[in-house]
């Protein structure tokens, strides 16, 4: 009876394995594409076929517009404003006087120092002709020279006192809006208005490091503003002797010419700048690069299979990327399903251009 039992249970386990096997072998038999134990998965890819294409040897960067010359106008005393006369907004010419503060305490000091010079000189005189006759001693005489000189120099030193209560114009440029009003009283922290010199104005902006042999001072470069379709011209002037350890960049200044008036300094520019003549290269799509932990890959398809590459990229425009090194003409790009794929999968090519 035992023995029976035992039968029955094994031959239910067998009939419950092939039912099993048989609804999986359906199910393969309608989706050819599953993956099953010990066979990679099919991926249905588009690809592109790669060839060489010219390349336009241009980078385009951003950057940031600057005043030629920009200074904050500030006190280096404190005092009551009693004189601004500049017009917000207009054009000012190097050392225009900008701003008179209150100075009465100090040109009175300035009265009494000058007649005590002069009461000092008087008397170095006088006792210059009594030395020369033997009338006073050589120590008097000195004393007097002394007080004299101690005079003149609590003078100059006031006299630069009195040269602070005045703001003149740095250089010649463009005053902004004022903070202040005449009667306020101003503290060496109070800002009063800014100049700035907005021709020429200076373009900076950051060159990745690869770039960094083949651009130099003089080199010429186009430019535009945002909102403003116009391109402006721009020449290298200066660059960076080293290069950023963050960033990995280098700092270049260009100089334009604003002789219009219609670049504002605080604008964002997009450069375009030009590193030789044009080459023949390969180009690839950018949404085909994956960025990897030490630069960036694609994948290829070799004989129907997936096959990762690294590659070394180059310049870049607006929808494609040149590779340096990594891929050669006739190699067959895959240009869709990239999320998914993995080195080693069987490819499915829905279209090959």
């Amino acid at each position: 009876m035992q023995k029976n039992k035992t039968l029955i249970i094994i031959f239910f386990l067998i009939g419950v394995l092939a039912f099993i096997k048989i609804q999986f072998l359906s199910n393969e038999e309608a989706n050819p594409s599953m993956p099953t134990p010990g066979k990679s998965p099919i991926a249905k890819v588009a690809a592109l076929v790669l060839k060489e294409e010219i390349v336009d040897n241009k980078i385009f960067v951003a950057g940031s517009v600057l005043s030629n010359e920009e200074v904050n106008l500030m006190p280096e005393i404190s005092g009551k404003v009693i004189s601004i006369r500049f017009k917000e907004g207009s054009a000012v010419n190097k050392g225009e006087l900008l701003i008179k503060i209150n100075d009465a305490d100090l040109q009175a000091q300035l009265k009494k120092l000058k007649l005590q010079e002069k009461l000092a000189l008087e008397k170095e005189v006088r006792q210059k002709k009594l030395i020369d006759i033997n009338g006073i001693s050589k120590e008097e005489y000195d004393a007097t020279v002394t007080q004299l000189n101690s005079a003149k120099a609590d003078i100059e030193v006031l006299q630069a006192q009195i040269a602070k209560t005045e703001i003149y114009a740095p250089f010649t440029g463009t005053i902004g809006i004022r903070k202040i009003s005449e009667g306020a009283y101003v503290t060496p922290t109070t800002l009063i208005a800014t100049i700035q010199q907005i021709n020429p104005l200076k373009i900076d902006f950051s060159l990745p490091e690869k770039y960094s042999s083949v651009v130099q001072v003089n080199d010429l470069l186009e430019f535009t503003i945002d909102g403003n379709l116009t391109q402006y011209k721009a020449t290298v002037s200066a660059i960076e002797p080293k290069v950023d350890i963050n960033t990995r960049t280098l700092q270049v200044r260009a100089i334009t010419n604003n002789e219009k008036g219609n670049i504002f300094p605080g604008s964002f520019a997009n450069i375009e700048l030009v590193l030789g003549k044009n080459e023949k290269s390969i180009l690839i799509p950018t949404q085909t690069l994956i960025p990897i932990l030490k630069g960036a890959k694609v994948f290829v398809s070799k004989n129907g299979i997936a096959e990762e590459r690294k590659v070394i990229t180059g310049v870049r425009s607006s929808d494609k990327i040149q590779i340096i090194d990594g891929l050669k003409a006739g190699d067959t790009l895959i240009t869709t399903g990239l999320m998914q794929l993995k080195a080693g999968s069987f490819l499915k090519f829905i279209s090959v251009k």
